[in-house]
């Protein structure tokens, strides 16, 4: 929606003053003294600035500031930090829609100022003594939502659409906290964005080693390690996944790797690992997608899109002093008489041996190989992995949550306190040794689908924990439900959402 955004120093004049107030409460005096011309109090009482939550009071306004936008912030008794992403948002695409190129927020005198009380027992009472609210939490979920909104990719548009007009944006914020958050937030939305624009990129652009290729680039900027594999190598590493669902293609299979590694950290220590599923393109292969099933199948590599995010942050934002350790898994399912069948048996390093029932089940084939491999090599802390892995989570779930399933109480509670954090909310699914027993196959020792569609959302995770060595705490998580917006509301256009980047970024935050 911008051309650019920038953060700036507090500005003493801009297009738009932004200011905040909670439902049934006037604009408090701080906020009213910010705006010498003295509209904004009127702007407040307009009948469409209710408070609620996003609602907002304009007004033209003489002096420092052209325009002062008074947003609604809901219930003070109701009100978190997580509630300023809507708000942000608001905002934002009003800044948009009135081509503003400068904006100054002062939303943090609101948040902090005292609710106003008629309780004669509540005189005297020091503010201090009100709940208190982390104003970097609210600055960095305003920063987010004007940085998501910021993402472009008009990489693939040609002579024949008119690029629309776009100004550059300019914003601050006043109270340090808060300005420090949306500093955070907008850096946490320049690394989800560079995720969104991988997965907007077309599958004959983006082939297994192009994902490679970005990698590198990613590891050279951000002085991370940086390892691929390739033809022999996946031979030689018994990437047996990779190989089979890749071999149709002339786009070629490989496993990535990138290592963030602080000043000071042990080789010894153990790494968190992270997993992100990287299909390229997915047609099914021989049990090919039907009707318009393969349209947005470019999108099947947003989990490892959102790795390759999440890496982006943790080494140019988060910078945690722990090692990580992240696996990108990429090929593309394709048709030819090179490719694997239904009926064939895949060896594993691990020596588990499965099935092909489905080759349109070909993700969690290609997850194996990267937990066979990090749990023989990296002696992981924890693993976390991304995938688009099943229809049946958006049955289960729809686009509201990502399906979770860990059976690890301590990695759990850090991926639901980051899920919290981040506004990427994560529903916990069971896993259950009757899943397991579900996968078992007559021929080999498991399928990796089972024609029974019962529990089909956990069927992909008892596959995936066959593969997982005994003892490590390890979560999945299914992104197929929220891994794109299907509306242009809220933070994001219709199109990617970057889903899994601030999440991660936030469990390594902690």
């Amino acid at each position: 929606m911008f051309e650019s955004l920038s953060v700036v120093a507090p500005q003493e004049s801009a297009d738009v003053l932004v200011l905040g107030r909670f439902k049934g409460e006037a604009l408090d005096a701080r906020s009213a003294k910010l705006d010498k011309s003295g509209v904004a109090a009127a702007a407040s009482e307009l009948a469409e600035c209710s408070g609620d939550a996003g609602s907002i009071g304009e007004a033209l306004a003489t002096g420092a500031f052209k325009r002062v936008i008074v947003v609604g912030l809901g219930e003070r008794a109701k009100f978190a930090p997580g509630a300023m992403r809507a708000m942000g948002a608001a905002v934002a695409r009003r800044l948009a829609a009135i081509k503003a190129t400068s904006a100054h927020m002062e939303i943090a005198t609101a948040i902090s100022s005292a609710a106003p009380t008629e309780d004669k027992s509540a005189k005297g009472k020091k503010k201090d003594d009100a709940p208190k609210i982390d104003l970097f939490a609210c600055g960095s979920g305003v920063g987010e939502a004007f940085g998501l909104l910021a993402w472009v990719c008009d990489d693939f548009r040609g002579k024949a659409t008119k690029k629309p007009e776009r100004k550059a944006l300019k914003i601050s914020a006043g109270g340090t906290r808060f300005a420090q958050g949306v500093e955070r937030g907008v850096a946490l939305a320049v690394s989800a964005n560079y995720c969104r624009t991988l997965s907007q990129t077309p599958p004959n652009v983006a082939t297994p080693y192009y994902m490679a290729d970005q990698a590198q680039k990613l590891a050279k900027q951000c002085k991370l390690g940086f390892k691929v594999w390739k033809d022999d190598d996946l031979a030689k590493d018994k990437c047996e996944g990779l190989i089979n669902v890749g071999k149709a293609s002339e786009n070629k299979p490989c496993m990535i790797r990138l290592e963030y590694k602080p000043e000071g950290a042990k080789a010894d220590d153990k790494p968190v690992v992270l997993i992100g599923k990287t299909m390229t393109y997915d047609s099914g292969g021989l049990s090919l997608k039907i009707n318009n099933g393969m349209v947005g199948m470019k999108r099947d590599k947003d989990g490892g899109c959102a790795v390759l995010g999440a890496m982006h942050a943790i080494a140019t934002l988060i910078k945690p002093k722990k090692r990580v350790v992240a696996y990108l898994c990429a090929a593309e399912n394709s048709l030819s008489d090179e490719a694997y069948r239904p009926d064939d048996v895949l060896t594993y390093r691990n020596g588990v041996t499965v099935e092909v029932t489905n080759t349109d089940a070909e993700g969690r084939l290609v997850l194996a190989d990267a937990l066979c491999y990090t749990c023989d090599k990296d002696n992981p802390a924890f693993i976390v992995d991304l995938a688009t892995l099943t229809g049946g989570v958006i049955t289960a779930l729809g686009s509201t949550y990502c399906g979770m399933f860990c059976d690890d109480d301590a990695l759990r509670t850090k991926v639901e306190a980051a899920a919290s954090a981040s506004g990427e909310r994560v529903w916990r699914l069971p896993m259950h040794e009757e899943y397991r027993e579900m996968m078992k196959s007559p021929i080999a020792d498991i399928l990796n689908s089972n024609p029974n569609r019962k529990a089909h959302a956990g069927q992909g995770a008892a596959f995936l924990s066959y593969f997982v060595k005994e003892g490590t705490p390890w979560c999945h998580l299914d992104i197929a439900g929220v891994h794109v917006a299907e509306k242009n509301a809220g933070m994001f256009i219709d199109g990617p959402t970057g889903w899994g980047v601030r999440l991660l970024a936030e469990l390594l935050d902690a």
